[in-house]
């Protein structure tokens, strides 16, 4: 495992005389473990080579992906394929997105596998036809290299695409043709479409309740539907695992299965001999176990929970089997480096650490056999106690994995597990596979529905008190994004304080967590500032800190499909820094580029103060009745708001704010709103930075003629468009930097070819988020420190 996890932190994949130093370490290391008389140097060599055997594997699965890549000939081109719907479509009737592989020998340059959006045209009777796993299609694709935003910290779209396989999207233009049906082509395919028919099976069962999709995830693994407000809900009241398919309803399902098996096995006889006697009936048992677990697991979509417990049921067959002693710890760390060596970049998902972590939590403090002497109540009370510390001990174990991973700790988990644990284990998750299996039984519909029904009312029932504790103010703590050493010392203190009872100091393992918990980022010295440059896509979004003061220069974009980046990045990039109020919040004009992220963000964290050069309680107003799924509550508004004009300033630590534009809002028009956008500048003891929103060159000229002082930093006005950025800015300004905020291959081709030259050849280095990712810049006493994401945090599968 961590010979492979090693491999994904790398910003190249290693050549082959790296992986030939590797290859010959292992070799010496197997002759080591073959002669070594002692024990520790047989476990040193034994690690060594397990090491050298994930590293060369997954250097050689990375680089065999790698090299299906999509040519720069057929990038961002429109090419006719013929591609096989190979896994469960996800959408409606007016929007598809299915992975497809590659039917028939393509150009060389086309990878075989893409993830293909179809999306249907605007009208009453426009509905797309039904996708199926299966199904050939002649399509017309634009084709792009995958690609996504990245930020510190922040999610990495690009990271799980290639995890996934994926090497290429495509956008479906005008109208496919379906060539063929052949749902038995390959065994994965067949497994989609039986988890096809048994989710619209479901659907049809369960009808439009709420938490139908939650009763459809539980059972084939398929989590699309579920709202995303419920998704909240979960996260804070930390029953997500339950939600999903888990280890705990995989070993549940194939526990049952293994003891009615192994009952069964005791009571059959062969030609007068009973089968028990022939093999034993908890091998038998074991394998119906192992046989059902598979098939749940498949029908699930394979995820890392369920095949961390499969293998996990499986190392124990075998060992059952060959009759090999292994500890619980030993079968776990099988179980992992069989995940591992078959996916190798399992440990770049939050669920691999979590799952084994949990796992390997309760094998450490699962202990205390009941007193078979006792009275009922007092082994209930026994049962009770041993529960509850449970409990509270996997809770407080995974806190630093969850605070390193999703920056958020959960209080109110023990308190919502408590309920939720025998509630969905036990009741939700049977009924949702019963209903699953009766849904596709011809004539059984009926009591499909019941079954489904059933279920539904008792997650309602156990969503009551999980969703008090999910939407209390105490249930969730925000944490920081500390580095990984504090992560190790956490970790480390956790082992400690979970060794047995008698162990010197064990208490005080848990005080190793406090660093990780409560870390924050170091601020700027005064008279200095640090500046992010957020990559939101086609928008703006900038942080500025200084020692004291933290300012927000517009909140992101929200697109028409419902994507809002206030919420998808600005608010967890807040959260990450460890920012939980913000002093300024200013908004340059009412753009959606620019502020349809402005509702996520006042929900977040609180503000201070406002700066606008629109009405924004009327704007969010409107926003309201445009943007239904965005909520109606209006949300907590800047304790104090004002219009952004010229000459407004103040000081904080030492660096003075000072507004450059407008000089007045006098325009209304949609189309005027540019020229009102607020314009900033930023000045620092020894540096300066402009923040320009989408003024036009004659904006940029006014700013010129009132004599704008030289700038370190100048974010490129409009995103760099070729209406900006004009001579007159350019030479007034004479920065070292010049940044364009633009979303990747967007349809405005931002930023123009034209402007980028004119700021290089104007001596400035020209940076874009479509290219570089989030952009940060650091000003201290040492000098101006400027770099990209992409450059400082980049992985080897990342796009340059």
């Amino acid at each position: 495992m961590a010979g492979a996890g090693l491999v994904q932190v790398l910003p190249a994949l290693p050549g082959p005389s790296v992986l030939w130093l590797v290859a010959w370490a292992g070799s010496v290391a197997c002759a080591g473990w073959a002669r070594a008389d002692r024990h520790v140097m047989r476990v040193l060599a034994a690690l060594a080579l397990g090491f050298a055997f994930g590293f060369i594997n997954a250097a050689l699965q990375a680089q065999h992906r790698l090299d299906d890549a999509l040519a720069d000939l057929h990038q961002d081109e429109v090419s006719r394929l013929v591609l096989r719907v190979i896994a469960l479509p996800d959408g409606d009737a007016q929007r598809q997105r299915f992975l497809a592989e590659l039917d028939q020998p393509a150009r060389p340059g086309i990878p075989a596998r893409i993830q293909v959006t179809w999306q249907g045209a605007a009208g009453v009777n426009q509905n797309l036809p039904q996708v199926l796993p299966g199904q050939v299609w002649r399509m017309a694709l634009v084709l792009r290299r995958p690609h996504g935003l990245l930020n510190p910290a922040g999610p990495d779209t690009e990271g799980r695409m290639f995890a996934d396989g994926v090497r290429a999207t495509g956008t479906v233009r005008g109208q496919p043709d379906l060539l063929a049906d052949r749902p038995w082509a390959m065994p994965g395919i067949a497994i989609e479409r039986a988890r096809h028919h048994v989710r619209e099976g479901m659907r049809a069962a369960l009808g439009a309740h709420r938490y139908a999709p939650v009763m459809i995830a539980l059972a084939i693994g398929d989590q699309a539907g579920v709202a995303r407000d419920d998704w909240r809900t979960f996260n804070r009241s930390g029953i997500t695992h339950l939600v999903s398919i888990s280890g705990m309803h995989v070993t549940s399902i194939a526990g049952i299965a293994g003891l009615l098996a192994s009952a069964v096995w005791r009571r059959l006889r062969w030609r007068g001999v009973g089968l028990a006697e022939r093999a034993p009936a908890r091998i038998a048992g074991g394998a119906v176990a192992a046989a059902v677990a598979l098939l749940y697991c498949l029908l699930a979509g394979w995820g890392v929970p369920a095949r961390r417990t499969f293998f996990m049921l499986l190392v124990v067959l075998m060992a059952a089997l060959s009759r090999l002693p292994l500890s619980a710890g030993r079968v776990l760390a099988c179980a992992g480096a069989l995940v591992v060596a078959l996916d190798p970049w399992a440990p770049m998902s939050p669920g691999f650490w979590l799952s084994f972590g949990a796992v390997a939590v309760l094998l450490r403090i699962a202990s205390a056999p009941f007193d078979a002497d006792a009275g009922w109540r007092a082994r209930c009370m026994t049962g009770l106690g041993q529960a509850v510390r449970l409990q509270l001990m996997v809770t407080v174990g995974l806190m630093p994995l969850l605070a390193f991973l999703v920056h958020q700790v959960s209080l109110g988990s023990p308190l919502a597990n408590a309920v939720a644990i025998p509630a969905v284990t036990f009741i939700v998750t049977p009924l949702a596979l019963l209903c699953a299996a009766l849904s596709r039984v011809p004539g059984a519909q009926d009591l499909a529905a019941m079954a489904g029904q059933a279920g539904l009312a008792a997650f309602d029932l156990t969503m009551a008190p999980v969703a008090w504790v999910g939407n209390a103010a105490w249930a969730s703590v925000p944490v920081a994004a500390a580095g990984w050493p504090w992560l190790l010392l956490a970790v480390a203190g956790m082992l400690w304080a979970l060794q047995a009872r008698g162990w010197p100091g064990r208490h005080l393992g848990w005080a190793c967590m406090l660093p990780l918990l409560f870390w924050r980022p170091d601020r700027p010295e005064p008279g200095h500032w640090r500046m992010s440059a957020m990559d939101v896509g086609q928008g703006s979004a900038i942080l500025v800190e200084t020692a004291g003061q933290s300012l927000l220069f517009d909140a992101g974009p929200r697109s028409y499909g419902g994507s809002d980046a206030g919420e998808r990045v600005v608010a967890p990039f807040l959260q990450a820094r460890g920012i939980g109020r913000l002093d300024v919040l200013v908004l340059s004009h009412a753009d959606m580029d620019h502020v349809g992220g402005t509702r996520a963000v006042l929900a977040a964290v609180p503000v201070a103060r406002g700066f606008a050069s629109f009405d924004l309680p009327a704007f969010l107003r409107r926003d309201a009745k445009v943007w239904p799924d965005a909520g109606n509550a209006q949300p907590a508004l800047p304790q104090a708001m004002a219009r952004c004009e010229r000459g407004v300033s103040w000081e904080a630590d030492g660096v003075v704010f000072t507004f450059l534009h407008p000089a007045s809002i006098k325009n209304t028009r949609a189309e005027d709103r540019n020229a009102d956008s607020c314009v900033l500048r930023v000045q620092g003891l020894r540096h300066s930075l402009l923040l320009t929103g989408d003024v036009g060159v004659a904006q940029e000229q006014e700013l010129a003629a009132q004599g704008l002082a030289p700038t370190d930093i100048v974010l490129a006005p409009h995103h760099g468009s070729a209406s900006s950025s004009g001579r007159e800015l350019v030479k007034a300004a004479g920065a070292d930097h010049a940044i364009a905020q633009a979303g990747h291959l967007n349809r405005f081709r931002h930023p123009a070819r034209a402007v980028e030259l004119r700021w290089t050849r104007a001596g400035a280095r020209f940076w874009r988020s479509d290219r570089d990712g989030a952009v940060m810049a650091e000003s201290s006493p040492g000098g101006l420190e400027v770099w990209g994401q992409r450059e400082r945090g980049g992985r080897y599968w990342h796009e340059r």
